[in-house]
């Protein structure tokens, strides 16, 4: 029996509603039994997806409408998990744009339709929560044309429909002074638009693999496009490796997609989406093809890393106490298991056994990577993101990034202002008339380490920034580091309120009373551009003249914590950040405050 088979790829900026919509689309093409307890956005499995209310895995999943069915590819929205949207667009033949009817596309939106476009994609355009306060359903259109337009889209995408949704209701409608009663009319223009897959069945085989699963009872699991030809199971295959090389492999398990469940089926459909069991080694790219006539489909190409961080053994005082894996061969052993199913991550070898340089997109792509190793039980030090250059014609060549600022008026200034320094040049400035500017800069990527801390400081928490890989320039000098100073510890102990109530006005804590720390460990920012060393472990002596109950008396200011990717974009060259499942520390390279190079040595060096 065949059956018609459509696959699309839902394209939103974060927060825009995209895992919510296809919950709703689930819910109505009857994918759950009505009693069927089902948890809310569906789609985000993964526990840090679901805590950040971001989709970082490309996932997909099946509905049935009409006597046919649509592969639904959820692409994540930021351009640090760039790897993850190119493939996901290798497996369809449409893509559905999602956009905030308040906000208009934001710049991951136009990162991923930049992608959708470039491969000729017809697009399908939802505007959803309509039902805002504040939504401007038609300039937001506007701007969507807008958009199109400045991404050089032909004439036939240009012809998109549009549908206006409240996807938290599940309610879609083309015509937005008739309220809609259900998704019903998304389902049709989905059906009208996006082509169906189309192949030959009888021709050469060709499946692309576009992602990678992991089971423990299957093993290796490879999600794939069928192009071309019929793969049954038990059927001798060739696998076209990503060096060209091709390898003889036979087919145990093949399963198909049905809402979020595989089920196991015999052959393939043309066109269909597929996970394929049971293949060693297969990775993201490679093609299986028939033994008697292989032909191989092209390679995905994937952006190159442009930020890199190096990842080394805990070495501190407090190494082992929290986490189960400390060693360096732990360390490599998740990496290149990490290696398998993320392709827009590298792993370079240092000099020192016990350090690896892991190389990505952005540095909150490694901050994830680092926060899921940590809730693994892994334990590891972080330095400072560095960026990658590359040469050119004898030209030293740095990553540039597309900075988009969303910011109120009364703080254009400093957002200007910070950005001088950072060597950051303004290309467009657009005042919404609502209150907000919206302000483009092309920024090295360099310059925008650590610069979100800072922006959220200064703009009270109103800044709404995102940073696109733009190319390369060449090289464009020093930019200036952090300004401040560290308070660092000279002694191992427990911090007491005494000794921290004399530090209050030197500067910004991280650590409250009663916290261990060692020497060499950072316990706050400084005012000023030099680091302290300090004694967080005094105690109040005691004498006959007072009693040990008055220090109660002592009110500590609130300390700041600092999360994961605070604590990176932190870190200055010469410091480190200390991550284990229960803790995170701020710590000097090198702990010994005597062998530790002062500020004026450092400087005669370089």
């Amino acid at each position: 029996m065949s059956q018609t088979i459509r696959n699309i790829a839902i394209i939103a900026h974060v927060d825009h509603g995209k895992t919510t919509l296809v919950d709703a689309m689930l819910r109505q093409a009857g994918t759950f039994r009505a009693n069927e307890q089902v948890a809310e956005r569906v789609m985000d499995s993964n526990e840090l997806e679901r805590e950040r209310g971001i989709t970082i895995l490309a996932k997909n999943t099946a509905i049935n409408y009409a006597g046919g069915k649509i592969n639904i590819v959820d692409t994540p929205g930021h351009a640090d998990f760039g790897g993850e949207v190119e493939r996901a667009l290798k497996m369809v033949d449409g893509v559905m744009l999602l956009v905030d009817a308040a906000e208009g596309p934001l710049p991951q939106t136009r990162y991923v339709l930049a992608k959708a476009l470039e491969a000729k994609l017809p697009p399908i355009v939802v505007i959803n929560k309509i039902d805002r306060p504040d939504a401007r359903p038609q300039e937001v259109l506007n701007e969507i044309y807008d958009l199109f337009i400045d991404l050089d889209a032909d004439e036939h995408q240009l012809e998109f429909p549009v549908l206006y949704a409240v996807a938290k209701a599940g309610t879609a409608t083309t015509d937005i002074t008739k309220p809609g009663t259900d998704l019903q009319p998304l389902f049709e223009s989905i059906v009208s638009t996006i082509p169906e897959a189309t192949g030959d069945k009888d021709g050469a085989l060709q499946i692309l693999v576009t992602n990678l699963d992991y089971s423990d009872y299957f093993g290796r699991i490879a999600i794939c496009r069928v192009f071309q030809g019929t793969l049954h199971a038990g059927d001798e295959v060739h696998i076209s490796k990503r060096d060209g090389k091709l390898e003889k492999t036979k087919i145990t398990k093949l399963f198909t997609f049905s809402g979020l469940k595989r089920t196991e089926t015999t052959e393939t459909e043309m066109g269909d989406i597929v996970a394929v069991a049971g293949v060693e080694g297969i990775t993201i790219g490679e093609t299986i093809t028939g033994i008697e006539n292989p032909a191989p489909l092209p390679l995905i190409v994937i952006d190159e890393p442009t930020i890199a961080i190096q990842f080394s053994v805990n070495n501190g005082p407090f190494a082992g106490r929290e986490g189960q894996y400390v060693t360096s061969r732990n360390l490599r052993e998740r990496l290149e298991k990490e290696l398998l199913t993320n392709v827009s991550i590298r792993v370079e070898e240092t000099g020192s056994p016990d350090t690896f340089k892991v190389l990505g997109r952005g540095e909150l792509q490694l901050a994830i990577l680092i926060e899921m190793m940590r809730r693994e039980g892994y334990e590891l030090m972080a330095g400072r993101p560095e960026i990658v250059t590359k040469s050119v014609d004898g030209v030293r060549m740095e990553p540039v990034e597309h900075l988009t600022i969303d910011v109120p008026e009364v703080h254009t200034g400093v957002v200007i202002e910070k950005l001088g320094p950072r060597k950051g040049e303004m290309t467009k400035m657009h005042n919404h008339g609502s209150g907000r500017v919206r302000m483009e800069f092309r920024v090295p990527s360099r310059g925008i380490i650590g610069l979100r801390s800072e922006m959220l400081t200064e703009t009270r928490g109103t800044i709404v920034m995102n940073a696109l890989f733009d190319g390369y320039i060449p090289y464009q000098g020093e930019i200036p580091q952090r300004p401040t100073g560290a308070l660092i510890s000279d002694r191992q102990g427990l911090t007491t309120t005494y000794s921290l109530n004399g530090l209050q006005e030197r500067g910004v804590l991280f650590v409250g009373a009663g916290v261990e720390v060692y020497e060499g460990m950072i316990v706050g920012e400084h005012s000023r551009d030099n680091d302290l060393d300090v004694n967080v472990v005094r105690e109040k002596k005691m004498t006959n003249m007072r009693a040990s109950t008055a220090d109660e008396a002592i009110r500590l200011v609130p300390y700041k914590t600092l999360n994961l990717e605070q604590a990176i974009e932190f870190i200055a060259d010469d410091e480190l950040v200390e991550v284990t499942p229960k803790s995170l520390r701020l710590r000097k390279k090198i702990l010994q405050a005597n062998r530790r190079p002062k500020r004026w040595e450092k400087a005669l060096a370089e």
